[in-house]
């Protein structure tokens, strides 16, 4: 991708591809100046074959002349392919480069940030409005030449023939122009609508696809469907609403146009009679003809293209606000180990209150510090924090380094995070371990006690596990997601829930392989089982937006709450084992 500096102006995409457009300029100006050449061999044909009827020629002549008029148009035609060709790839490279500002912006939102509209309409920003962007830009190029440089060529051609003629037939062309500014409204509201409506349905197209199961089984399927087809007739109504006032238009603003041929009928054939402003002959009569209905053909195609423009100008409104240059990719050299220091630490969601305060801690490599507390106390917002999706005031500094104060390459370089909810790839077990790195994915599904289950799968390693990982157990997807964790850990691994749906002799088994595994980095381990705590250096707990940090033992006698679901948990998996 070409880096732009101002990725939010349209020039800046022509720029880019100066070089095509180079190209596109001069085959379109042969091609177009080129098409000059229809009018005047069909006038000199009309011509010719009267000369043969009176005798004056012979049929060669028409073979000699239709014969040059053949490679004429042969020429001109290449010149067409070539202009068509780069022009395609002009546009092929604007919408590529458009959709890698988009989605590298994207994929650098907060979470907050991409919550705030739905996921049909960022995937009809992402795809349906960069390609009508794309499409927009690519039918102006197109029609510069095509009918821009062809009309003035006409326009040309026509005051040779008979000046005054000629002006009197431009009367009626600019009014199909006038029409089609004044419908530029209605074009931008129908177009808007239907982008709306767009992102509605696929809203709700991934809600049904997503959720299927759970409508099915909850008995919700007709009502979701019927829901469905309601967006759907929504769709369709925009959609006919929309492609009526540019589909419908264009035989209009043709018709408007044609009204001149009354005149040159009437005048051209005075010309003719030699009764006219000027001396013609059938060839100048024929080649007036046909040259003024050429342009009122591409007079309509100006007007169409007003309307094509004035849709690209609505998707060019959605997407303008994503358009700036995204953040530079870096990635930094391996990290040395992480000292972890928290100074009277609050953090809440963007706009909210604290969900917790007061959070104080000093942690050093190769220790493992747990993090729990009841329900929304705050568990998952403190790991979020290190990744800047929530809030944070006071202090945490890594080696000594304010945390806000690093990019977001440094912190990716020094942080590795794995959420409660893994986000697992539509693809093999391997690679969504090994993120396409070198390396054997059977040492990490080892660690996390998952390679003889890897093992008894048909395809072993190589098995696709769907979207989401939904071919996996619920245990499966956290080891995964561990296991990918560990191949590209990093000096602090923040772990939310990992060790969900695990028995507790294999969640023991995989806690001393990450020991071992991780035992130069400091591991924050966010977990509601407290089966392994003791094994901990130091534990969070956090209640009614307050944390207290103790050792295990420390928090038992201090801590009435923590010793209580310690002893409940513990007691519960004595009875299971029993």
């Amino acid at each position: 991708m070409m880096r732009m500096e101002h990725p939010e102006r349209i020039r800046s995409y022509l720029s880019a591809e100066w070089k095509i457009l180079v190209i596109v300029t001069v085959t379109g100006l042969f091609y177009n100046v080129g098409l000059l050449a229809g009018p005047l061999f069909e006038g000199r044909l009309a011509q010719c074959l009267l000369e043969i009827m009176e005798g004056k020629k012979a049929f060669q002549d028409m073979v000699r002349l239709a014969f040059v008029y053949v490679a004429v148009t042969a020429a001109v035609q290449g010149a067409r392919y070539l202009k068509r060709f780069y022009v395609r790839r002009f546009a092929n490279n604007v919408n590529l480069n458009m959709k890698q500002v988009l989605y590298g912006n994207l994929v650098h939102k907060s979470r907050e940030e991409l919550a705030r509209e739905n996921v049909g309409s960022v995937m009809t920003k992402a795809i349906s409005d960069v390609d009508a962007c794309a499409e927009g830009i690519r039918k102006f190029v197109t029609e510069v030449f095509d009918t821009g440089v062809a009309l003035l060529g006409y326009v040309v051609l026509l005051i040779w023939y008979d000046w005054r003629l000629a002006l009197l037939c431009l009367i009626f062309p600019p009014f199909s122009y006038l029409i089609a500014e004044k419908m530029k409204k209605k074009v931008q509201e129908s177009s808007a609508g239907l982008k709306e409506s767009a992102g509605r349905l696929s809203a709700a197209t991934f809600d049904r696809v997503s959720n299927g199961i759970t409508y099915r089984v909850y008995g919700c399927e007709d009502k979701r469907a019927e829901d469905y087809d309601a967006c759907l007739g929504d769709y369709e109504r925009s959609a006919v609403r929309a492609g009526v006032l540019v589909a419908a238009m264009p035989p209009l603003y043709h018709v408007i146009s044609m009204i001149s041929v009354m005149f040159i009928l009437l005048f051209g054939s005075k010309n003719c009679l030699g009764t006219g402003a000027v001396q013609w002959d059938i060839a100048a009569f024929t080649t007036f003809l046909s040259c003024f209905t050429k342009l009122s053909v591409k007079s309509s195609k100006a007007a169409k293209l007003f309307n094509s423009v004035q849709k690209a100008e609505v998707s060019w409104k959605r997407i303008k606000p994503y358009m700036y240059c995204p953040p530079v990719e870096s990635r930094e050299g391996k990290a040395k180990a992480q000292t972890l220091k928290m100074n009277n630490v609050s953090v809440s969601w963007p706009g909210k209150p604290p969900v917790l305060s007061g959070l104080s801690l000093s942690a050093e490599p190769g220790q493992i510090i747990g993090i729990t507390g009841p329900v929304a106390c705050g568990k998952s917002a403190l790991g979020l924090a290190f990744l800047g999706e929530a809030q944070y005031s006071g202090s945490i500094k890594l080696a000594g380094e304010e945390l806000s104060g690093l990019s977001e390459s440094e912190r990716n370089a020094r942080i590795a995070y794995m959420g409660h909810d893994p986000e697992l790839l539509s693809d093999s077990i391997k690679n969504n371990i090994l993120l396409g790195d070198e390396g054997n994915a059977g040492t990490y599904l080892a660690c996390v006690c998952m390679e003889q289950e890897v093992d008894e799968m048909p395809e072993g390693a190589e098995t696709v596990i769907g979207s989401g990982g939904v071919r996996l157990s619920g245990g499966q997807q956290a080891r995964t997601a561990l296991a990918r964790t560990l191949a590209h850990k990093k000096p602090i691994l923040i772990l939310d829930d990992p060790f969900s749906a695990l028995d507790r002799e294999t969640e023991k088994e995989v806690f001393e392989h990450m020991r071992e595994m991780a035992s130069d980095c400091l591991i924050l381990l966010i977990s509601h089982r407290l089966y392994l705590f003791p094994e901990t250096d130091q534990v969070i707990w956090l209640e009614n937006g307050s944390a207290m940090v103790s050792p295990h033992i420390e928090m038992m006698r201090e801590n009435p709450h923590y010793a209580a679901l310690y002893d409940t948990q513990c007691a519960g998996g004595e009875e299971n084992e029993r």
